[in-house]
């Protein structure tokens, strides 16, 4: 870097977000793209480590301190092409990624880490601007043909790598579009379809096709995908959630988070929902159940809406705000995380445990619920849940969104009609070449490692991608990470 000591010189600076009166009218993207000479700065901070951690905090490996290096010298079309050598879509990344790679920044041991993500959205967004991006069509053609089922992050990765290999990728996705997770399970505040939609139309100007509201399984047979196809990749994601199986749960008003999230997003981008089915939360009390990143979703959601008021409940007790000797550094640290959508407008409360629902008319009113604590376990393992003694109280409810977690792959149609193997958690168990028990098939993403982040599915993508190269040609020169 021009200047060694920047790291200790300029401190931490993140794009700014648009807001809270503003965002909450619409759903457009929340956070503003930084100029790119604040960006340059921001990289300057990178200490170009003899040992990086943050290339072992990211699963694809991407280079970091490199990349950096080069967007601080102006050489934006070069850290551009490092960037997209290990990440086929930063440009989503760099938007919904957690960046576990900043938590393993080693400036991080003692100071405020790199702006990795806004760094590397900096980048891909300069190369689509600057037109550094165009359609890459294979060298040379294999001859192979390969089906990839599900969309998702895990799937358009795997398909973008397969077609950069030289074979005739076709991508099956049940949903009307192609995206799963991505265009489906995000709302636009954090990710507006349009990115989705412009890498898309780039891998089918690739030669990747897409052969969306298929069903396989269902709509069509698993088999004769399989005898119409050299290798299949299952891809489909983990969709089936976790229930909350307690008294009142058949009331009125009570929805799985995903079902929200996906009505929600089909609505903003002009389908059509029948006036009895949509699930709205104006002018109700909203209650979300699960304080993950799908809970925040749904409360942003939900902010938008137009509620009387929103609580999200947590049965975990809260984080702490900074890192623990329990997780020391580089691991990925269990610390208080606060969104964009909290910060427009919800209470939320730990350490509660839902009992049940009461309602009137056969719709939800109210959650009864009660605090809890977590007691060292003697005999070893996790920690034991003991309700406070006389805590219950009730929380007033018209809509209750469960965010819960998922518990899996849906096994009816593609993975039954197939006969593929599941481990104890239900997922697909492959071998660790991505095979399934089923002859040239295999699998990548949270349908074989359950449910997980984004990149972690490109990640997976990317790796299920060489070995199936590598079992059609017997070698491969497709990226190991």
């Amino acid at each position: 870097m021009d200047n060694p000591k920047n790291n200790i010189q300029l401190k931490r600076e993140t794009s700014g977000q648009r807001p809270v009166c503003e965002r909450v009218k619409d759903y457009r993207e929340v956070n503003i793209i930084r100029p790119d000479n604040k960006s340059k700065e921001q990289a300057s901070r990178c200490m170009d480590c003899g040992t990086p951690f943050c290339h072992w905090g990211c699963p694809v490996g991407s280079y970091i301190p490199e990349w950096n290096d080069l967007m601080f010298q102006g050489r934006w079309a070069e850290a551009f092409e490092l960037l997209d050598a290990a990440n086929n879509f930063p440009e989503i990344t760099g938007r919904v990624c957690p960046a576990a790679c900043e938590y393993a920044c080693v400036l991080g041991i003692n100071d405020d880490p790199v702006t990795i993500r806004e760094n590397e959205l900096a980048i891909i967004e300069y190369a689509f601007r600057r037109k550094l991006i165009r359609p890459r069509l294979p060298v040379k053609k294999t001859g192979r043909k390969v089906a990839v089922i599900g969309s998702g992050p895990a799937g358009l990765a795997c398909a973008a790598q397969l077609n950069k290999a030289g074979h005739t990728v076709v991508v099956y996705e049940k949903d009307p579009k192609p995206g799963g997770i991505l265009r489906y399970g995000i709302p636009d505040f954090k990710l507006e379809k349009r990115i989705i939609d412009r890498r898309i139309d780039l891998m089918k100007k690739e030669g990747v096709r897409f052969m969306t509201s298929v069903n396989v399984g269902i709509d069509k047979d698993a088999e004769e995908v399989l005898r119409e196809y050299d290798a299949v990749c299952l891809a489909g994601g983990s969709r089936v959630p976790r229930d909350l199986k307690t008294e009142g749960r058949g009331l009125g008003g009570i929805h799985f988070a995903m079902d929200y999230l996906v009505q929600s997003n089909k609505i903003v981008a002009g389908e059509k929902v029948p006036a009895d089915k949509i699930m709205s939360a104006k002018g109700k009390k909203v209650v979300v159940i699960g304080g993950g990143d799908t809970g925040s979703d749904c409360v942003g959601t939900a902010q938008r809406q137009g509620p009387s008021c929103v609580v999200q409940i947590e049965i975990l007790p809260r984080p702490p705000a900074c890192r623990t000797d329990e997780h020391p550094w580089p691991v990925y640290p269990l610390v208080l995380k606060t969104s964009s959508s909290h910060e427009e407008g919800c209470r939320r409360e730990w350490a509660v445990l839902t009992k049940g629902f009461t309602g009137e008319s056969g719709q939800v009113n109210a959650l009864k619920c009660a605090r809890v604590y977590f007691e060292k376990n003697t005999g070893g393992g996790c920690p034991v849940m003991k309700e406070v003694p006389d805590s219950d109280f009730e929380i007033r409810a018209d809509l209750v969104i469960l965010a819960l977690g998922f518990r899996g792959p849906e096994h009816k149609g593609l993975l039954e009609r197939l006969g593929i193997k599941t481990d104890e958690k239900g997922n697909v168990a492959t071998d660790d070449k991505y095979a399934t028990s089923a002859r040239k098939c295999f699998s990548a993403g949270d349908m074989r490692r359950g449910q997980s982040l984004v990149v972690w599915a490109i990640s997976e993508g990317r790796k299920a991608a060489r070995a199936i190269d590598e079992y059609l040609m017997g070698e491969s020169e497709l990226a190991a990470i």
